[in-house]
């Protein structure tokens, strides 16, 4: 499986790689074919002064490609919400598969 994490308009630190690297991890258990995964942590630019952390992930298996986005205060929060909608994703992909 490989890794890409972007951080888009910021400089992620050490601590966030490696809770988004972590977790990541745990998504091979519920798909066994994955190619690529792509992450994209972003600022959201409102004008106002309290800006939304945004993390998008892009799962790639053969034939097909999941994504999802969500956006919070945090991007712990963010990535976390993100991957559990992407986990459901992929499980009812491989249900209907199955069926």
């Amino acid at each position: 499986m490989n890794v890409n994490i972007q951080s888009v308009r910021f400089t992620a630190d050490s601590k966030l790689v490696e809770h988004v690297n972590r977790k990541l991890q745990k998504i091979n258990q519920f798909h066994d074919r994955i190619i690529k995964v792509d992450v994209y942590l972003k600022l959201d630019n409102v004008v106002h002064t309290i800006k939304d952390k945004i993390a998008e992930i892009r799962v790639q298996v053969p034939r097909h490609q999941f994504f999802v986005k969500s956006s919070s205060k945090s991007f712990e929060e963010s990535f976390d919400n993100a991957l559990e909608s992407l986990v459901n994703q992929v499980k009812r992909k491989k249900e209907k598969q199955a069926a």
